[in-house]
């Protein structure tokens, strides 16, 4: 699996301390596994989030668990305008306001 980071995306985040950038497939209070909702993070521990996606900004996670849900091809971009991320593929918009969530 590839993430593409647009330059948008990586001038709002070359500035960010050193972690792990993660993209978090949030599952609480939606009912179901498949109704997910994927939020960007950067923690400083590695966590649970085992497998490392290949990328031309920083090292991406996610958990292993979760790849089924996400394209082999991603792209994380910023829209300035609403002050947060997209998470897109060729074939669909994963979530069109992603969160970014900064941790420790």
């Amino acid at each position: 699996m590839k993430v593409t980071f647009t330059d948008k995306a990586i001038e709002k985040l070359e500035h960010e301390p050193d972690g792990f950038l993660k993209l978090h497939y949030d599952i609480e209070d939606c009912g179901c596994v498949v109704n997910g909702v994927v939020q960007l993070i950067r923690e400083d521990e590695q966590g649970s989030y085992n497998m490392e996606l290949e990328s031309n900004f920083r090292s991406v996670r996610i958990q292993k668990q979760y790849a089924v849900f996400f394209d082999n091809e991603l792209k994380i971009d910023y829209l300035p305008k609403h002050q947060c991320f997209m998470l897109k593929s060729d074939n669909e918009i994963l979530n069109p306001r992603m969160r970014y969530i900064s941790k420790g």
